[in-house]
This record gives C-alpha cells, sequence and structure tokens, in this order.
C-alpha cells in the first residue's frame, strides 16, 4: 500500500503517547506538580497529535465524527472511544497529579487499559484486512503493543521495562516480517483465483487492464525493492532497538537519555513505512504487481 505520511505519524506518534499514559497511569514515574505535567503534556501532544493527523488521510475529515456510530462492527470506531475514554480518564488523573498532589489510582489504572485498548484497536484495523495476507496475522497487534509499550517505558524513563519491551519489540518485528514474506504465497490466492477462472487451465493476464496508472494502483500497489527493504529492516532494528539498548546500559546521562529516545522513533517511522510499502494487497494480482 502506499504508505502516507499521515497514517505513518499517525501510528507511530500515537502509539508512543498511549504507551507513555500507560506507564503515567500505573505510577511509572511517581511524580506530581510540574515534573508530572511535562510527562502528561508529552503523552498528549503525541496521542493527541497523532490521532489529528490520521484524519488529513481521510476523503471528508469533516465527517470523522460519524465514526463513533459504528461501534458494534468497526475497528475504526471501537478506536476512537477507547481513543477518547483513555484521553478523558488519564486527563482527570493527571489533573489530580498536577495541582492537587493526589494519585487518583482506580482513575490511572481505567486510562491505562483503555490505553492499551485504544493501541489494540488500531492494529486491529490492519489485522483484519484478509486482502493483505502480510497483516491478516496475530503478530500485527503484538508489534503494535509492544513497540507502544516499549516507547512508552523509554519516555516515562523505565530502564528495566524498557531495556526488556525494546527487546522484545525487536524479536517480534523480526518474525513478523519473516512470516509476512511469505504470507501471500501461503494464502494461496492467485491470479487464478482472484479472477475465478482457475478451473480452466493456466491464467495470465494479456495485457494491463489500464493504459495509465489509477486509485488501485496508486494506494494499493506500492512496490519496493527488496534490497532496499532488507538494507531498511537492518536500520529500522538498529535504530529502533539497537542504539537505544546500548544507551541505556551505558552510565546514566539526559544526553543519552535523549538519544535513545530520538534514535527509536526514526526506528519506529522506519519500520512503520516498511509496514505499509511492504503490504501487498491482492488487487495488485489483476495488474500484474505481485
Amino acid at each position: 500500500m502506499h504508505p502516507a505520511p499521515s497514517v505513518i505519524f499517525f501510528t507511530v506518534f500515537s502509539g508512543i503517547g498511549f504507551g507513555l499514559l500507560t506507564f503515567l497511569g500505573l505510577g511509572f514515574p511517581a511524580v506530581t506538580g510540574f515534573t508530572a505535567f511535562a510527562f502528561f503534556a508529552i503523552a498528549f501532544l503525541a496521542a493527541v497529535g497523532g490521532l489529528i493527523s490520521s484524519t488529513f488521510h481521510l476523503g471528508h475529515p469533516e465527517r470523522a465524527l460519524k465514526a463513533f456510530t459504528q461501534w458494534r462492527s468497526s475497528w475504526l470506531s471501537r478506536e476512537g472511544w477507547c481513543a477518547v475514554i483513555a484521553l478523558i480518564t488519564m486527563g482527570l488523573y493527571g489533573l489530580g497529579l498536577v495541582f492537587f498532589d493526589q494519585r487518583w489510582t482506580l482513575l490511572g489504572l481505567v486510562g491505562s487499559v483503555f490505553s492499551v485498548l485504544t493501541v489494540f484497536t488500531t492494529s486491529m484495523i490492519y489485522t483484519q484486512l484478509k486482502t493483505i495476507p502480510r497483516w491478516n496475522s496475530p503478530l500485527t497487534p503484538v508489534m503494535f503493543l509492544s513497540f507502544s509499550l516499549a516507547g512508552g517505558a523509554l519516555l516515562s524513563g523505565q530502564v528495566t521495562w524498557a531495556l526488556l519491551l525494546l527487546s522484545i519489540a525487536a524479536v517480534v518485528q523480526v518474525l513478523l516480517w519473516a512470516q509476512g514474506d511469505g504470507a501471500l504465497a501461503g494464502s494461496g490466492t492467485t491470479l487464478a483465483t482472484a479472477t475465478g477462472l482457475g478451473p480452466r487451465g493456466s491464467v495470465k493476464a494479456f495485457e494491463p487492464p489500464h493504459t495509465g496508472t489509477n486509485y488501485l494502483l496508486r494506494e494499493f500497489a506500492f512496490t519496493v525493492g527488496r534490497k532496499h527493504s532488507q538494507k531498511l529492516r537492518l536500520i529500522s532494528i538498529g535504530l529502533m532497538a539497537g542504539l537505544p539498548i546500548v544507551l541505556l546500559l551505558l552510565p546514566f546521562s539526559h544526553i543519552f537519555a535523549a538519544l535513545a529516545v530520538a534514535s527509536h522513533v526514526a526506528g519506529v517511522l522506519a519500520s512503520r513505512w516498511l509496514f505499509f510499502a511492504e503490504a501487498e494487497h491482492v488487487v495488485g494480482l489483476y495488474y500484474g504487481k505481485r
């Protein structure tokens, strides 16, 4: 699929923001007053900024509110509800910490749960798509959640958790890549099954359906070279997990901590670009792109 910047920023920064809110709701770090305000400001800027950026990919952003009415069947609608509940709950929880020096534990726990659920529902928007076998895997929500919690641990200064979660995120990402590389072939979907002409014999395209480009080719038939993909994978893992882990193992320094966060965000952006760029939508079979 075409890796739209707005969707990449949405999935990356909202994931990191809600990951940080998860740790704050659990009391990590145990801060109050202006320090708490700083942590909550970062979390809300990332989470809300990511959610707002997602509306730029909509054909009619002014209709975004209608998504809330389809919560029974739509993961997008469920994501919206979970995000609103998480932000309101964590906003009230943060209010107690910043202005009243009070830790309303129940609110924090509820906010943490809905922060995690927000990331999960976001992941399910992609996981449910059988038309993209690479995404249609139980590892997809695990990847989203591990990335979110790793970023949250890193931003909240929880070094032990960050080391563990960064390692888990790296392993899950490698497993997802390995599984995804054979997902389309393993799904059994071919030009023969796509056209329904398989029983009549070997099926191949005589000529392209169009002489020029169209919406489907622009949005769903994006291709990335294998060599380019492999290089980006190495860069992504190195920046997302490798360098941050090394920096966290060094004697503590605010500079090292800032570099670890910057490196992690850059790595996650590269990983998420690949997530969309390598998606093999079955519609590409009609155009000889698969």
